[in-house]
Formats: structure tokens, sequence, C-alpha cells
């Protein structure tokens, strides 16, 4: 029986028509991958932007809300405390980029007055809205924002304010 030129065995040109296919496609995958990569690093980068402004919300408040209850609770005077502790947020907000204007700020004390009084107790709430880095505002409106808050609460001491 006789072979179709057509076999599957080829012959001298066939090979040569299978390598010519093969060099088409060559640097296609880079191409692909190089793409595909792009387009999922660029949300991911900016996933993980979005989440460390948030997270550096967190810290900034957290630090702050200590540092003022501290404050608060060792000082003598009641509004002496209070612009101690105002300028301890501030500090603490600018230390993580945050401004104390963008903050709300809750102090209170038990007993209620006067505040701080020995043996009481000193509560400090701060919650902070932070701005989402590379989130445009929609139809000229503010960027939107994400509120953290945080929470800290210190002993006055027996003996506050004793000589």
């Amino acid at each position: 029986m006789r072979r179709s030129r057509r076999s599957t065995d080829g012959g001298p040109g066939h090979d040569a028509h299978r390598i010519h296919d093969l060099a088409d496609d060559r640097g296609s995958a880079t191409l692909e991958f190089a793409t595909a990569g792009l387009l999922l690093l660029l949300p991911l980068t900016a996933l993980v932007v979005l989440l460390g402004a948030i997270q550096a919300g967190a810290f900034a408040v957290q630090a702050a809300a200590g540092q003022a209850a501290r404050v608060v609770a060792v000082g003598t005077d009641a509004a002496a405390s209070r612009t101690a502790a105002s300028t301890a947020i501030a500090f603490a907000l600018a230390d993580h980029g945050f401004e104390l204007d963008d903050a709300d700020v809750l102090i209170s004390c038990v007993p209620v007055s006067p505040c701080p009084s020995r043996g009481g107790t000193v509560t400090v709430t701060i919650d902070l809205a932070v701005a989402l880095p590379m989130v445009p505002g929609i139809l000229g409106a503010a960027p939107p924002s994400v509120t953290v808050s945080a929470t800290a609460t210190r002993p006055v001491s027996r003996f506050a304010g004793l000589p």
C-alpha cells in the first residue's frame, strides 16, 4: 500500500513548517506574564497603601488616647490637664501624619467633678477620620474616609496633688 504525502511521518518539509509555527509564538508568554502581572500588581499595591493608611490612623489614635489619659491622670489642675492632653494628642497624631482638627476627642472622669480627682479614673476617647488615599471624591464631594477610634482609661493616684 502506498503512503500519502500528508502522513504524520512528515518528510523533509513537515519539520520546517512545525518549527516555523513555534517561532511565531516566541515571546508571547513574557508579554502575557508582564501584562497580567501589571494588572494584578497595581490593585494589590493600592490595597496595601490603603490598609497602611488605616493602620497608621489606628496606631495614632491608640497612642494619642493613651498619652492623653496619662497626662490628665497625673495632672492636678483641670484646665492645665486638658491643655496638656490636647498638646499630647496633637503630637501623637502628628507623629503619624494626622492633624488634631481631624479628630474628635472626649475626656471624661469618674467622679465627674473635679476632674481629675484622687482615686478616680480618667477615660479618653478619640475618633479620627482617616481619608482613603488614591480614592477620589465623587462629583466634587470630599474623598471617602474611615473612622478609627481608641479609648484609654487610667486611674488617678490616691495621692495625686499631695505635697
